[in-house]
């Protein structure tokens, strides 16, 4: 009887398993490493010939990729954690070796709720970066008046994002779980759900902050590197079987996408790169809104002056391509934290089944870059400028603080805020997620 035909790809002439890639991406700015990958030629310098398929939601993109209809995708950094670790789906194996930036998002409040937030107290609305106590006194005033609460997007349940507005509400004493409400809203459907008085306000990443200023309904509370500076965003993900039968197309892809992030890290290509990004196919929005963001000068609202944020978007710099396991256990320790993930799960053991540091640290050195030789590092400990020795070469690495102060180590990650001490909150942070998410 003959032996059953082999199924792995074959490799071609140039090594490669595969040449044609298609990726998804979710429309906004942080999707730009693969854009300009497409637009600038390097994926075609790589020998690839990608096709990026714009997505409407992060669901379509976690469904996609699962069934195989993607290669691999633009994605939230938590939902490739939460699919292998079957948080809101059956567990599917997934692995990244790439991360696709740092930074990049903002909170967003309605013109209307941050009026009353200065009215219950001003004080607390000139704090810089802005904390969330002038919330509180809306909240119990709306309850005593008998109003529901108040309702605020997140992009998807497990998302950076998401936990981002959790810890600056929770840092004020208010529980998200119960003092508001959270609903899920696609990226390009938030400012349109503002508008409408769906919601009150959002945690999502550019350009939609800004056009919610551009358009008038929204001013900017806080962002994204003043919540956390160096906060991990999306990856490149693909399945655990994908990146095995393909590993040097997985290279080189990698190879690619560290290109355009080295590219998109020098300031003179940021106004090409919002215009690459604006256009219709892309983010089809104003490119001046695009450059907002990337140029790192943004407006928190209408006609007020430019605030200078230069760490806003990190690409390539202070190792912000790589998949640093402690950004994932500090994800997995927000799921935990919330009740999504099950008490028992092994995190750091998730993080290393999915973060794939070699595959990255291989890619990194084919191109000749300095790599980090660690797999991660205490969170927040730097308020300033520093070198990261533990490299095959330093690297300089920028600040990378906590808004609250706080420094987040891996062997040690429970959270120790005012509301998760909260008995009642932390006996749910015990139970865990069920039916579906996002």
């Amino acid at each position: 009887m003959p032996a059953p035909r082999s199924t792995a790809p074959r490799p071609r002439a140039d090594g490669l398993e595969t040449a044609a890639i298609t990726l998804g991406y979710v429309p906004l700015t942080d999707s730009a490493p693969l854009i300009v990958g497409m637009e600038k030629g390097f994926f075609a310098a790589e020998g690839l010939t990608v096709t990026l398929s714009r997505e409407p939601s992060w669901s379509n993109i976690r469904d996609k990729l699962a069934v195989g209809l993607l290669d691999g995708a633009h994605i939230l950094s938590g939902l490739l954690l939460a699919m292998a670790a079957g948080v809101g789906c059956v567990p599917v194996p997934t692995r990244t070796a790439h991360a696709l930036g740092q930074n990049g998002n903002a909170i967003t409040l309605s013109a209307d709720l941050h009026a009353s937030m200065v009215a219950a107290d001003p004080q607390a609305m000139a704090e810089c970066p802005l904390t969330a106590r002038a919330l509180r006194p809306v909240i119990d005033a709306n309850r005593a008046a008998g109003l529901p609460p108040l309702t605020f997007g997140v992009v998807f349940s497990v998302a950076n994002h998401a936990y981002q507005l959790r810890w600056w509400l929770a840092a004020a004493g208010i529980d998200p779980d119960r003092d508001v409400r959270l609903v899920t809203v696609p990226p390009p459907r938030m400012v349109a759900s503002l508008t409408a008085g769906d919601i009150v306000g959002f945690c999502v990443g550019e350009p939609w902050n800004s056009l919610a200023v551009a358009e008038g309904v929204g001013r900017i509370a806080i962002t994204g590197c003043e919540l956390w500076n160096g906060a991990p965003e999306k990856v490149l993900g693909v399945l655990a079987a994908w990146a095995d039968a393909h590993p040097n197309s997985h290279r080189a892809v990698i190879r690619a996408l560290l290109a355009a992030q080295a590219w998109l890290d020098d300031p003179g290509n940021r106004v090409e790169a919002a215009a690459l990004l604006a256009d219709p196919r892309y983010l089809g929005v104003p490119q001046a809104v695009v450059e907002r963001s990337l140029t790192g000068r943004l407006r928190c609202g209408p006609g007020e002056a430019v605030v200078a944020l230069p760490e806003f978007h990190r690409f390539h710099r202070s190792a912000a391509a790589f998949p640093w396991r402690s950004h994932a256990q500090w994800l997995l320790a927000q799921m935990l934290r919330w009740g999504q993930l099950d008490p028992a799960t092994d995190a750091a053991a998730l993080a290393a089944r999915v973060y794939d540091t070699d595959t990255h640290r291989q890619a990194q050195r084919e191109r000749g870059d300095a790599v980090p030789l660690i797999d991660g590092k205490l969170e927040g400990l730097h308020p300033g400028p520093w070198i990261l020795e533990e490299a095959t070469a330093p690297i300089p690495m920028e600040r990378d603080c906590f808004f609250d102060g706080t420094i987040f180590d891996p062997a040690n990650p429970a959270p120790t805020d005012p509301v998760t001490t909260n008995p009642v909150v932390a006996a749910r942070a015990h139970r865990s997620i069920t039916g579906t998410i996002g």
